[in-house]
């Protein structure tokens, strides 16, 4: 017997590592073929397994110097040791803080917008379904970006704050994180596609386990989207098409790799920087912009003018431009909410498809007779 001992150790352990491999191969092939449902943007990524996902959000501000994991789990789940080190966050969430207006109209879309208890500034909401919430007291004001109320967010213990940084120094994210409060960085600012922007409804859809609704609501935005973008392309190219207003004594136009550009292009317009490589904007001086664009066929003004007098006003040499003279300006930034909020910051990143709309309406009008704008205005 007692040579045989040793005997049972080694058969003992063999099936326990054997078993251990097995449990090791079987998840291999599980995270093998989970995928990443994200299609279009480049800063997210969600892998949905049996009861939880990871979200990986990577490039949330310009130069960062690392990505962020975060795994969504329910209740109960089993979460593998080689992700216990990452932020766990209990879905789906029944109260939420976010700090971007963009976030508004993915909360709506998913019909979970009374989930929200909180917000920075709640007057740059334009939503009126929101601002009912608001003015009903059920969503509170913590405060602003740079200095969010943390006596109060404590006191209003959201399941997950949702916010978002501007360089690799985010004092307020560390506060945040010290105060034992669950934080979420997300990056939807710095997608560069329409349809990238609009694709992180389906990080609200995974915290708010309605990830088929999202893809759903997603999917029919890329149709509306490409459709109008296939109608446009019909169409020869015959607008010129200058865009900005000063700024101080800055002409900031749109780089050709931008947002902006990127609509003017789907829409099928000739915009005059689309050449000048990269995806912000340039600075330049109203001459430089004169001498390119005195004979623009249209003129997409930036800020909230209503009327070409108030352009005028703003700057009298804007009266040199023959989209000026010939009544050939449009604002997308003339249309505010109850309290002075921009409805076009708020809602255009979540739906692009009304956006390019817009343009095609302005560049090819013939192409889409019965549509309104939703966002664009002509100044008169």
């Amino acid at each position: 017997m007692r040579h045989l001992f040793p005997k049972l150790i080694f058969i003992s352990s063999f099936f326990i590592l054997f078993g251990c491999k097995k449990n090791e191969t079987s998840e291999v092939a599980k995270t093998d073929a989970a995928k990443n449902s994200i299609e279009y943007a480049s800063g997210l990524s969600i892998v949905k397994y049996d009861d939880y996902s990871v979200v990986t959000v990577s490039n949330p501000w310009p130069n960062a110097n690392k990505d962020f994991k975060y795994v969504l789990k329910e209740k109960e789940a089993k979460v593998p040791d080689s992700l216990q080190a990452y932020t766990s966050i209990q879905v789906p969430l029944e109260s939420v803080v976010v700090t971007s207006t963009t976030n508004i109209p993915f909360l709506e879309m998913l019909e979970v917008e009374n989930k929200l208890v909180g917000f920075p500034h709640t007057d740059y909401i334009s939503s009126e379904k929101t601002r009912a919430l608001i003015d009903k007291g059920s969503v509170k004001n913590v405060g602003q970006n740079e200095k969010l109320n943390i006596e109060q967010l404590i006191e209003l213990s959201p399941d997950l704050i949702v916010t978002f940084g501007v360089d690799n120094n985010n004092p307020m994210l560390d506060n945040l994180k010290k105060s034992g409060l669950n934080i979420l960085i997300q990056g939807d600012w710095m997608e560069l596609s329409p349809l990238g922007k609009a694709e992180w409804i389906k990080l609200y859809g995974a915290l708010f386990g309605k990830e088929e609704k999202a893809k759903e609501l997603f999917d029919k935005i890329v149709q509306s989207y490409e459709q109008a973008k296939k109608l446009a392309a019909e169409k020869a190219v015959n607008s010129t098409v200058l865009y900005g207003s000063m700024y101080e004594d800055v002409w900031y136009v749109a780089k050709g790799n931008s947002w902006v550009a990127e609509f003017m292009k789907d829409a099928h317009a000739n915009y005059l920087w689309a050449d000048l490589k990269g995806t912000g904007s340039e600075g330049l001086s109203f001459e430089k912009v004169l001498d390119k664009a005195k004979t623009a066929s249209v003129w997409i003004a930036s800020g909230s003018f209503k009327s070409l007098d108030e352009l005028q006003k703003a700057n009298p040499h804007y009266g040199e431009f023959d989209a000026f003279k010939n009544k050939n300006v449009y604002s997308f930034e003339g249309k505010l909410g109850a309290t002075g909020g921009t409805v076009y910051y708020e809602l255009a990143p979540s739906r692009p498809d009304l956006v390019l709309k817009d343009y095609i309406k302005i560049f090819h009008p013939d192409l889409l007779p019965s549509y309104e704008f939703t966002f664009a205005s002509k100044l008169n």
